[in-house]
C-alpha cells in the first residue's frame, strides 16, 4: 500500500477529476463510489442526501469553507486549500470491501489530522474509490470556524507508517524494503497554474484589488451631479466587467494545468463576487 501526498491545490475540482478519471459533472452522481466522509456532514446537509449530490454539489461542499473564510491562509500565506491523499495498492492485493476501504480512509485522516472528535473542529473530507486499488481522500485544509489546518511535518513519516499497519492488519501484500514515501512533484504546469490561481483570486488577488477600486470610483463618480461624471462612471463599470472577465480567463486557464496530463479537464464554473461599495 502506497499513500502518495499531492501539492495541495486551490479548489478541489482537479484532485476530484483526478480520484474518478473523469470531468465533475451536475448531473454525474457519487452512488456507491464514496466509502466514508466528514463525520460532521449529516448535520450541515439540507435537504439532500449526501448519497444523491453530484459531483458538482460534493467539490461545492468541499470547497465552502474558503468561500466563507476567503481570507484565511496558512502560516506561509499560502491559500491553497484543498488536500489530496491518494492510497494505491498492490497489484497482487485482493479487492477490499467497502467496510475495509472506509476504516483505511478514516486511519489516514486521523493521522493527518483532518478528522477530530469534536466535529466542529474538524475539516471537510470524502473519501473515494472510483478506481481500481485506489483510494482517494479529499478535504478541505480550512475547518468549520476558519481556522486553517497545517499537517505536520513529519505527515509522510506517519502516513507511510499507518500504510504499513494497515498492511498488516488487512494481510496485503507490504511494500519491498528499500521504498521511501515520496511527496507528489510538482510539474512546471502545476507552478504556472498556482501563478494564475493567485492573479484571478477573486478576494485577495492583485487583479481583484484593482477591480474593487475601478468599481468603488465608479460608485463615487455616479453619485456626482453632472453628465460628465456619469458617463466617466459608466466607462469605469465596463472596465470593471472586462478585468471580471479576466480574471474568470485566467482561472479557467489555472484549472487547466492543474489537471494532471491525461485526464479529463473539468467544466469551470464561476461564481459572480457581488461587492458593496
Amino acid at each position: 500500500m502506497i499513500p502518495r501526498l499531492n501539492e495541495p491545490t486551490r479548489t478541489p475540482r482537479g484532485p476530484l477529476t483526478e480520484a474518478l478519471g473523469r470531468p465533475i459533472s451536475p448531473d454525474d452522481r457519487l452512488e456507491n463510489l464514496v466509502v466514508t466522509h466528514w463525520s460532521g456532514l449529516d448535520d450541515h446537509t439540507v435537504p439532500q442526501s449526501p448519497e444523491t449530490w453530484s459531483t458538482l454539489q460534493w467539490a461545492e461542499h468541499l470547497e465552502a469553507p474558503r468561500r466563507r473564510h476567503p481570507f484565511t491562509a496558512s502560516p506561509n500565506n499560502d491559500r491553497r486549500a484543498t488536500l489530496h491523499l491518494d492510497v494505491r495498492l498492490h497489484p497482487d492485493d485482493r479487492n477490499l470491501t467497502g467496510h475495509e476501504w472506509a476504516a483505511v480512509a478514516h486511519r489516514f485522516v486521523r493521522i493527518a489530522g483532518i478528522e477530530s472528535s469534536d466535529k466542529e473542529l474538524g475539516c471537510r473530507w470524502v473519501a473515494i474509490h472510483a478506481q481500481p486499488g485506489r483510494l482517494d481522500l479529499i478535504a478541505s485544509l480550512i475547518g468549520h470556524h476558519g481556522a486553517w489546518h497545517t499537517p505536520s511535518g513529519d505527515i509522510l513519516r506517519r502516513l507511510w507508517d499507518e500504510a504499513r499497519r494497515i498492511e498488516r492488519d488487512l494481510h496485503l501484500t507490504p511494500v519491498r524494503a528499500g521504498t521511501t514515501p515520496r511527496p507528489a512533484v510538482p510539474t512546471a504546469s502545476a507552478a504556472f497554474a498556482s501563478v494564475l490561481t493567485r492573479l484571478a483570486d477573486e478576494y485577495v488577488g492583485p487583479l481583484s484589488t484593482v477591480r474593487g477600486l475601478v468599481e468603488h470610483t465608479a460608485y463615487r463618480m455616479a453619485r456626482q451631479p453632472d453628465v460628465a461624471a456619469t458617463d466617466t462612471a459608466h466607462r469605469l463599470e465596463l472596465i470593471a466587467l472586462r478585468l471580471h472577465d479576466i480574471q474568470r480567463d485566467l482561472d479557467t486557464v489555472a484549472v487547466r494545468l492543474s489537471v494532471p496530463r491525461g485526464a479529463a479537464v473539468p467544466p469551470v464554473v464561476h461564481h459572480t463576487a457581488y461587492r458593496t461599495p
